[in-house]
């Protein structure tokens, strides 16, 4: 049975319970795994290296390289997330929804957990970057979890006043290609090891995992 949605429409249908506590469970576990990995001598991290000096070889030119990796920067994503949240915002008030200012006040919470959980991991594991980048504290990618964050918290904000599943779905889309393009960016110009990357995409997909379940609930 669907729900209805706002203005009328149908909308979408209810999260099957313990779907998401599932779907948490298997990525904690997936990044400790990850994040073990990477703090010892494993043969995964090597593997990681070897890819990693391999990607930074490539040729893809470093100015693009670098606009995607920009792409990721604070100064970037974020106020791309504070003016959808605006914009949600002004529409759901406009509409009269009850405590219209929760999701955007979810969004931002979320938004500001990842400097929370990725500062002290980075300090915990205290992994090297590749050759030429000075000091430690590159795992996981700070940057690959502020694109997918912000962009992704973006696009769950938007999806419930978007009409047509195309439009909807051409949005996720590229949403994913943005932050893959973001990350591949981040390894081509040697600022991080892939699995820096890989991680940080784990842990942000946790992070929206509890918000999307938050936006569901209000709906």
């Amino acid at each position: 049975m669907r729900r209805p949605g706002l203005c009328g429409r149908l909308g979408t249908t209810p999260p099957v319970p313990g779907r998401p506590t599932f779907s948490l469970a298997a990525l904690t576990l997936l990044f400790a795994f990850l994040t073990w990995q990477v703090a010892v001598d494993s043969p995964l991290r090597r593997a990681d290296e070897r890819l990693g000096r391999a990607i930074a070889d490539g040729p893809l030119p470093d100015g693009f390289a670098e606009l995607l990796a920009d792409l990721g920067n604070f100064t970037v994503a974020v106020p791309v997330l504070i003016v959808t949240l605006a914009y949600v915002a002004w529409r759901a008030r406009r509409a009269g929804t009850p405590r219209w200012w929760l999701p955007p006040l979810a969004a931002l919470v979320t938004m500001a957990a990842v400097p929370a959980l990725v500062v002290p991991l980075k300090e915990a594991v205290g992994r090297t970057g590749q050759p030429g980048m000075a000091g430690d504290g590159y795992y996981p990618s700070g940057h690959t979890a502020t694109a997918a964050v912000a962009y992704g918290a973006a696009v769950l904000l938007l999806l419930p006043w978007l009409r047509g599943s195309y439009v909807r779905r051409e949005l996720t889309l590229g949403c994913l290609v943005l932050v893959g393009a973001v990350g591949f960016g981040l390894v081509r110009r040697g600022y991080h090891w892939p699995l820096d990357v890989v991680a940080s995409l784990v842990l942000s997909a946790m992070l929206l995992i509890g918000l999307r379940a938050f936006l569901h609930s209000r709906r």
